[in-house]
């Protein structure tokens, strides 16, 4: 018999990544695309489809089975696969994305939250192991959560669980995509970092700069630099504070593009922690990166279509 795999897709609001992933949660294979939420949104999905039918072309020159897809979307999905809202793939929203996957590849399909893919492929192969209760933080074009609680994913009534990059942590702040204002989102993603550097004077004429270019200005001493790093790192303790005050967790993993900078982040990040936080709960708290990288989000998205299934 040959091997069974899953397509595993981590659906962002920059890039989409894709990989056949076995039942161990090893990656036979994988690509990515640019997402393009500008687009209207049969464009947009029959590109998905596409990418989706690319994969599945790769598997059968491998001589691999697909037993389905499994797609982690940014934004709150809900139990039977419709995108409730999406700030950052605004044309999602409504969007019944799992059934229209099953019925265009005619095979099973699941859609998920992206964080929470990333937090169960963290807790099947990676560095939540170890943990039986923790948060998996995902900082990149947004900010992203999941709760891996006694060894579940949990996911909530409807699908919005550990939504932490949405909470207010400035009552009349910046707004955001999600309709609300201050959400932890505006200051600690890739976007958030890059505001807190213009508003506090770095960059003038330079609108190319990103939080990737901002960390090397940090790395090399520039102070507004380091300052924009110091507000996300202290945002982040505020509401990682409440999260360990809430529910007592053993472990907050970070994942995401700007993980790379938890050693900008985190001093700022564990005095607000060490201030807020109850003092037993800071100390049973441990801080630390995520190892799958990339490859987390497919792998635990894929892990979670075979559960489905019944095929682990």
């Amino acid at each position: 018999m040959n091997k069974i795999v899953a397509i595993g897709v981590d659906l962002g609001g920059t890039n989409c990544r894709g990989a056949l992933v076995d039942r161990n949660g090893q990656v036979c294979a994988q690509c990515s695309m640019q997402t393009d939420a500008t687009d209207d949104l049969p464009t947009f999905l029959q590109r998905l489809t596409g990418f989706c039918r690319e994969l599945r072309s790769r598997a059968v020159e491998k001589g691999l089975h697909v037993a389905g897809v499994a797609c982690g979307v940014a934004g709150i999905v809900d139990p039977v696969g419709r995108i409730r809202s999406a700030p950052n793939l605004q044309l999602l929203n409504g969007f019944e994305l799992q059934g229209h996957l099953q019925r265009e590849l005619n095979f099973p399909a699941l859609a998920i939250n992206d964080a929470n893919a990333i937090a169960w492929g963290e807790a099947q192969c990676g560095g939540g192991q170890g943990f039986d209760s923790f948060l998996t933080l995902t900082l990149g074009t947004g900010v992203g959560g999941g709760l891996i609680l006694q060894r579940r994913l949990w996911q909530g009534a409807c699908g919005g669980a550990g939504e932490i990059g949405h909470l207010a942590v400035e009552a009349m702040g910046r707004p955001c995509g999600c309709g609300s204002h201050g959400c932890l989102e505006q200051y600690a993603s890739g976007q958030g970092i890059k505001k807190n550097f213009q508003e506090l004077g770095g960059g003038e004429g330079e609108e190319t700069v990103d939080s990737i270019g901002i960390a090397r200005l940090a790395r090399r001493g520039d102070p507004v630099a380091q300052s924009a790093f110091d507000l996300a790192g202290r945002y982040l303790g505020q509401g990682i504070a409440g999260v360990a005050n809430l529910l007592n967790l053993e472990g907050v993993l970070f994942a995401g593009g700007l993980s790379d900078c938890l050693d900008l982040l985190q001093p700022s990040l564990e005095q607000e922690l060490a201030e807020r936080a109850f003092a037993v709960n800071h100390h049973q708290l441990q801080l630390a990166a995520a190892q799958l990288g990339e490859q987390a989000g497919m792998i635990g998205a894929a892990s979670l279509l075979f559960d489905r299934l019944g095929l682990r």
